[in-house]
This record gives C-alpha cells, sequence and structure tokens, in this order.
C-alpha cells in the first residue's frame, strides 16, 4: 500500500474535509498513522535541533501543526473502530495504542522541546498563546521530562504495557455486552414486554435474548413484570467480567491496570493516581475531590434509605412474594413515575427521534445562538442511517458540520458519546466536524425511533458537547472545544439537558408522531414537576462508581488487591455507599470509562462539571430569564457562547466561570439541582 492509495493521507475534497468514509477500509489505518507519526517525529526533530532562539513561530506554531496530520487519521480512525467495530476493527486498534503510547512519551520526554518551550519570550504574545504555553510546560512537567534516563525507559515500558491493557479492557467490555446477554426461554418472564419489543430481542435461531447497555441496571427491568426475570437480567449484567465467560473475564485486567498506574504514579513522584489525574483538572487536589463526593453521597443515601422503604411497600401492596431487592427498584420507581402521571411507554410515541433532534435540540441552539441546521444528504457517512446537517449562523455563512449515528448495532461501542472528526481552529482556518453517537434500537423501516425520557436526556446531554465543538473560536486546535480539563469538559453537555425541560422547547419536539397532537398538559406539568425525581437512586448509583474509581487509584503499587470482588466491597462500605438495594452504575469488571482509559481517577467529573452546569442552570433562570422564558433567549445563549463554549482550553476554564457568573461556582447548587438540599 503506498501513500497515494490510502484514503487517510489524502486530504479531502469534500466540503469542511469530510472523509470519504465509503473509501476507507481496516487496512488502511495503521499504514496511515504509521506514516503520520513518522511525520510528526521528524518535524519534532527540526524543532527540537533549532539553532535560532525559540518564537511563538517556530515552536508553539510549529508544534501545533506538526500533529494535524496524524490528528486527523485517529480521528477518522476513532470513528471507524468505536461506531463500526468489529473483530478487524479491534485488531487495528490493539495495534494503535501502544504506537502512540510510545509516540507521545517521546514528545514528552524529550527535554529539549521542553527548554525551548521555558526559553520563549511570551511578553508580546496574545494571552491563549501565553495560556497554551504554560499547559503544555505543565503537561511536559507531569509527563516526567526531569526524569533520569532509565526512569523515561522505564516509565515509557509502563505506558505501552498500560496501553495493552486498557484496549484490551474496552474490547472484553463489548464482549461481555454480548457473552451476557440474557436468554428467555419461558415466554411468561417476557411478560410487560411489547411484541414489538420481543421480535427486536428475537434473534436469528429463534430465542429471545435480552441485550445489555453499559450500565448495571437495565432499562428494560422497568417493563419486566416478572421479579425472577429483573433479578435474572440485573445477575447477568452484574456478573460481567466475573469469569463466567472466558471471552470477557477481565478481572486480572482491573489488578493490571490499577498496578501499572500506581507505579506509573510512583515514579512520577505523586502518592498515587488519582493526583496524577487531580493535577492536570480543575480540582488540583485528589482529596478535595473525594471531600466533594462524600459531602454529595450523605444526603443521597439518606434520601435512598427513605426511597426504599416506600419502594419495598410498593412491591407488598402490590403482591409481590419475593423480598424486595435490587433488580426490583427502577420497576417500582417506574410505577411510582407513572402514578406522577409519567409513563414511558405512554409518552414514548410524543418522543420521536427524529422532532427531539430538529425541533428539540436544533431549535433551542436557534433560539439560543442563531444557529440553523440545514440537512445535506448528499454527505454521507460511514453508514447509511448515519445523518448530516451543516451547521448555518445567523449571516447564513457555514461554520461547522454536525453528523450523528444514532442506531445500536453488535461490535459498536456502548453508551453516548460527542467526538470531534476535525477540530476548529483559527491558526489552520478549518472549521469543526462534530459527530454524536448514541445507541437506541433501530426501528424497522418506515417506522419512527420512539425514545424514553431518559433518551431524550441523552440526545440534549450529547448535543451538549456537539455546540462545545461547534462553537469553538479558538487559535489553537489544542485548546479547541473539548481540549478542556476532564472535569470541566461535560459542564456544557449537562448545562444542556435544562432546555429539555423548558416549555417553549418541550412544545416544539414533543408532538405525537402519527397524530401531531401535542404531550398532554398533565405530562408537561409532570414531567416539570419529576426534574429531581428518582435522584436519590440515580446520585447514588453514580456516587458508588465515583468514589469506587476513586479507591482503585488512592492505593500504592504494594496495596494492590487479589480479588476484585473483595476490594469492591471494602471500599463501598468505607465511603458509606455500600447499597444492597443500589449497585454502583458501573461494577470495576466492566467499568470502562475508568479501566478502558479516558476517565480513569477522572469519574468524578461528572460531580464536579455539574456543579458548575447547575450554577449556570440557576443563573439562565433567574438573572437571565426575560419575561419567563426561563433563560432561552439571544442575550443570554450570547454570554454563555462568549465566555464557555467558544472558549475552549484558550483560557483557565474557571476564569471563564467567572466571567460569566461574577464569582466562584457553589458546591450546593448541585444538591439544589437534584432535590437533595
Amino acid at each position: 500500500m503506498t501513500i497515494e492509495n490510502n484514503p487517510l493521507l489524502q486530504k479531502s475534497d469534500l466540503p469542511y474535509e469530510l472523509p470519504h468514509w465509503e473509501l476507507i477500509k481496516p487496512e488502511h489505518i495503521v499504514p496511515a498513522v504509521e506514516y503520520a507519526a513518522k511525520a510528526e517525529r521528524e518535524a519534532w526533530e527540526q524543532i527540537a535541533s533549532a539553532t535560532c532562539a525559540p518564537t511563538v513561530e517556530n515552536t508553539v506554531e510549529a508544534l501545533e501543526n506538526a500533529g494535524e496530520l496524524l490528528e486527523s487519521v485517529l480521528n477518522t480512525g476513532f470513528t471507524l473502530i468505536s461506531s463500526v467495530g468489529g473483530e478487524e476493527f479491534e485488531k487495528v486498534e490493539a495495534q494503535i495504542g501502544p504506537m502512540m503510547s510510545e509516540h507521545y512519551n517521546a514528545f514528552y520526554l524529550d527535554e529539549r522541546i521542553y527548554q525551548r518551550l521555558r526559553q520563549l519570550d511570551l511578553s508580546t504574545a496574545d494571552s491563549e498563546t501565553r495560556h497554551y504555553a504554560q499547559e503544555l510546560l505543565n503537561d511536559f512537567e507531569q509527563r516526567g521530562v526531569a526524569l533520569e534516563p532509565e526512569q523515561k525507559d522505564a516509565l515509557c515500558k509502563l505506558d505501552a504495557k498500560l496501553s495493552e491493557a486498557e484496549i484490551a479492557f474496552g474490547q472484553r467490555v463489548v464482549q461481555a455486552m454480548s457473552d451476557n446477554e440474557l436468554v428467555l426461554e419461558d415466554q411468561e418472564l417476557l411478560a410487560g414486554l411489547s411484541a414489538e419489543k420481543i421480535a427486536s430481542f428475537t434473534a436469528d435461531d429463534g430465542t429471545v435474548r435480552l441485550p445489555l447497555e453499559n450500565f448495571t441496571n437495565q432499562p428494560v427491568q422497568t417493563e419486566l413484570e416478572n421479579p425472577a426475570a429483573r433479578a435474572a437480567l440485573l445477575a447477568a449484567s452484574m456478573s460481567r467480567g466475573l469469569g463466567e465467560h472466558a471471552s470477557s473475564d477481565t478481572r486480572e485486567l482491573v489488578l493490571k491496570i490499577a498496578r501499572l498506574r500506581a507505579e506509573r504514579a510512583e515514579l512520577l513522584g505523586y502518592p498515587h493516581h488519582s493526583q496524577v489525574v487531580a493535577a492536570r483538572g480543575m480540582a488540583k487536589d485528589s482529596e478535595a475531590i473525594s471531600q466533594l463526593l462524600l459531602s454529595v453521597a450523605k444526603p443521597a443515601v439518606t434520601a435512598a434509605e427513605y426511597e426504599a422503604v416506600k419502594l419495598a411497600q410498593m412491591a407488598k401492596n402490590a403482591g409481590q412474594a419475593e423480598e424486595f431487592s435490587a433488580a426490583d427498584w427502577t420497576y417500582y420507581q417506574e410505577k411510582l413515575r407513572a402514578g406522577l402521571g409519567l409513563d414511558d411507554a405512554a409518552m414514548a410515541p410524543y418522543f420521536s427521534l427524529e422532532n427531539v433532534v430538529e425541533n428539540g435540540i436544533f431549535f433551542a441552539a436557534h433560539e439560543l445562538y442563531g444557529l440553523d441546521f440545514v440537512e445535506r444528504p448528499e454527505l454521507k457517512g460511514y453508514l447509511p442511517s448515519v445523518r448530516t446537517w451543516e451547521v448555518v449562523n445567523e449571516d447564513g455563512v457555514g461554520i461547522a458540520l454536525f453528523q450523528a449515528d444514532f442506531y445500536r448495532r453488535k461490535g459498536k461501542h456502548g453508551g453516548a458519546w460527542m467526538h470531534e472528526i476535525v477540530a476548529g481552529s483559527g491558526l489552520s482556518g478549518k472549521k469543526p466536524l462534530i459527530m454524536n453517537n448514541c445507541n437506541f434500537d433501530e426501528p424497522a423501516e418506515g417506522e419512527p425511533c420512539l425514545l424514553t425520557w431518559d433518551n431524550v436526556i441523552t440526545v440534549f446531554h450529547e448535543f451538549g458537547h456537539a455546540l462545545h465543538g461547534i462553537l469553538t473560536n479558538t487559535k489553537y486546535r489544542s485548546t479547541s472545544g473539548t481540549h478542556v480539563p476532564r472535569d470541566f469538559v461535560e459542564t456544557p453537555s449537562q448545562l444542556n439537558e435544562m432546555w429539555a425541560y423548558n416549555p417553549q422547547v418541550l412544545a416544539r419536539y414533543a408532538v405525537h408522531y402519527r397524530t401531531g397532537e401535542p404531550l398532554p398538559e398533565h405530562l408537561v406539568k409532570a414531567l416539570s414537576e419529576s426534574k429531581t425525581f428518582g435522584q436519590a437512586f440515580e446520585t447514588t448509583e453514580l456516587l458508588a462508581s465515583a468514589l469506587l474509581d476513586q479507591a482503585w487509584h488512592r492505593i500504592s503499587s504494594q496495596e494492590i488487591p487479589a480479588s476484585v470482588e473483595d476490594f469492591e466491597k471494602v471500599a463501598l462500605e468505607e465511603f458509606g455507599v455500600d447499597c444492597e438495594l443500589i449497585p454502583p452504575r458501573y461494577r470495576s469488571t466492566y467499568f470502562n470509562h475508568t479501566f478502558g482509559g479516558g476517565y480513569d481517577a477522572g469519574y468524578y467529573s461528572y460531580i464536579w462539571a455539574e456543579v458548575l452546569a447547575a450554577d449556570i442552570e440557576n443563573w439562565f433562570k433567574t438573572s437571565a430569564a426575560i419575561d419567563g422564558d426561563g433563560g432561552l433567549n439571544r442575550e443570554a445563549g450570547e454570554r454563555v457562547k462568549s465566555e464557555i463554549l467558544s472558549r475552549g482550553n484558550s483560557r483557565p476554564p474557571m476564569e471563564s466561570f467567572r466571567a460569566l457568573l461574577g464569582r466562584d461556582p457553589r458546591p450546593e447548587a448541585i444538591l439544589e439541582r437534584r432535590g437533595l438540599a
């Protein structure tokens, strides 16, 4: 294969440099990564060995430009690996991980580049460049540039092993969702499921297989009427990775990853991996993270204990002979929610995916930021179900391209996420190409995709990330959009969830897909009143995972346990979140956020970021509101766009928050938002 016939190495001639997806095959990715990485290393060497005095142009901008091709290749390759998936792409992913670990270590351990950055005269540079250069210096120092040569060699070996282990963990987690599908042969156990849903779960061999989502409690538990079926499904979910299936056993990988991260932290001079991560984010101190999590955990657990009594009584009143268990919680909570006037099955016809997208998230973005979304069907995705829109500002100028892949498929990574394919940058002149992924069941041809309320919130959440990328206005690609500290990145997404409840927005998208009738007023009112419903459960399961993440990453390399399950049990007890009726949202053996990488020792960031989002949401509803619009106006939107969404990491995120609200965030804002104050 030559460079000339590798589509990943050719600049796309499509608008917004949209890849020619149809041309890219798995075998193109590794050669393209190797070529682009070699080109970047050659550029680094020129910068490092230069004899002229370092300047912004020949050092900072040169470093930024050097990585453009490799980032393009990786972004495109990652899209196919995560969204299409399958054995061929898994093999590619396993090859790329160690390569990239070695590649970036070569950069961050190069003292010559570090010294050139230190010698820069930034007195006349713009503030974004000064901040970016300082961030680069911090990264060099935190990643070991000051280590002795033999220590650097040890660090590189650790990172290579970590990369291999994290990729293997992630692939086994995907495999576990197939391995642990619950097969139900007794039709009585399927009571509560619609005929359409049963048909969608029926395999070619005629067996009914209930698929698993990423998290512990499964959404279909709210529909299964038989307690034994619910218990079997939860048990199947919670046993993932525990050895029942050799192909998806992750226990040894959990222990290996925890040990390698602990060794790496010690080599860098930190007490544990949690402090390594905290130092890179807004938190700075791992103890501050634990204190925040525990301050929210106590009222959440107290509220959950109260809810448990109420739900257990409901089960008893309903004639359930079996003792109330963890598998029953969401089932009866959904019944309680339906008693308030909410029922996902009754509401689903009012939440078609198309309406939620085009008349929900797009409408709110128009009202707040003046954006319009023009569908471009001629700009294809990697599969026919991928949709494409051009984002146009109020002057009629296209500012970004947005693609969305909403449907589940075998091999696709679980959950929902946003990622960039092309980052916006003033230096390169490129405009953003942003993508959202979800895992909704794809409907039959000609039928709509109907969403639960949780699905609706997911769409709004992920689009908040997308807006962060779309509205970016920074000089550097590396400071654009979601290239921010991990404990800030969830702020725009969590903030965008508020618009799902806004009466003006809800009236636009919550209409019956057949009749066009609006969502009945009693359901609109119930939705508004239910914003804090179930938060005791949701907060407790989230915090259990966040604290479990911290526990694994606050131990030394000498404290690695012999048993994953025993460590998990003790950690949850010590943190006071060992609720038998509310298991962690993710158990260690399928906690891909932390052991697959990306959110290692950083799952707390969902809570940390929500403190900021909750405070901004309150500002929207009070100070920024005009005539009772809840803040849905251009004046408020422009302020958030100007101070938060467009800024990326062009300045410290806390400065952006203070610029918007004029003060530091209030920690109690999250308790108020969740109804736990």
